[in-house]
């Protein structure tokens, strides 16, 4: 249950608030709401077989479209940075 909010229309302060709310029981909770596996790797076929198949694809798509977006500024700046040296004077 939310808090009500008094307000007057005439008034110009901050709105009082009633906080006097009952909070949910959580007497009967047992905590047990999914299924029990036995091991991290049943935990990670379940999440591969249902969810992940899904959008693979479209995942790897983008990460490789991000690792090339990252990768042309790398090798500009490497090229850049041969030239100057070749550049500047050998001592």
């Amino acid at each position: 249950m939310k808090p009500t909010t008094l307000t007057n229309k005439d008034a110009r302060k901050f709105p009082f608030v009633d906080c006097n709310y009952q909070a949910s029981s959580l007497e009967n909770l047992t905590g047990r709401c999914t299924k029990l596996s036995n091991s991290f790797r049943d935990i990670s076929r379940d999440y591969f077989d249902t969810e992940e198949n899904k959008d693979f694809l479209s995942n790897a798509a983008i990460f490789f479209a991000l690792i090339a977006s990252a990768l042309i500024p790398i090798a500009a700046s490497a090229s850049e940075m041969i030239h100057l040296v070749r550049a500047l004077p050998s001592f």
